[in-house]
């Protein structure tokens, strides 16, 4: 869906906050079948999402095609009217780690080997409290 044409910021808001919710469901279906590689995905998608919503809300601007969620959050923070800690940061650097390229098969199998049920218990939790703390962020 091309977000830029024709939407109000708080539409594009809302077309990112649905699909943002709907990846966050998502992971925790993966986290009850025991898929940690696809949890973690899916909760790196989520917050990407979100945060791309938040950029369609302070910037009225098309939102950057890329996956550095921090990168991403950086470009509004200049715009926020509360302090940011730098942990929620530092959880955004580390959802990137997540993102999964398909093109990259040998890093998919290198990072599942890295993870298990408490890992992804851990980052499902985490990326459930990172979500609600974007939504307060909203003007």
């Amino acid at each position: 869906m091309d977000t830029s044409k024709k939407m109000t910021s708080e539409e594009k808001f809302e077309y990112w906050l649905d699909i943002a919710q709907y990846d966050l469901k998502s992971a925790g279906i993966m986290y009850r079948s025991g898929r940690w590689l696809h949890v973690v995905f899916m909760c790196q998608q989520a917050i990407e999402k979100l945060v791309k919503g938040l950029f369609s809300l302070y910037k009225n601007d098309t939102v950057p095609h890329i996956h550095d969620i921090r990168a991403i959050f950086l470009k509004i923070m200049p715009n926020l009217t509360i302090p940011v800690d730098e942990k929620n940061l530092d959880f955004l650097s580390l959802l990137n780690t997540y993102y999964l390229n398909t093109r990259y098969p040998a890093f998919k199998e290198k990072l599942s080997s890295t993870l298990n049920k408490t890992a992804a218990k851990t980052t499902l939790k985490k990326t459930k409290e990172i979500f609600e703390w974007l939504l307060t962020l909203k003007p």
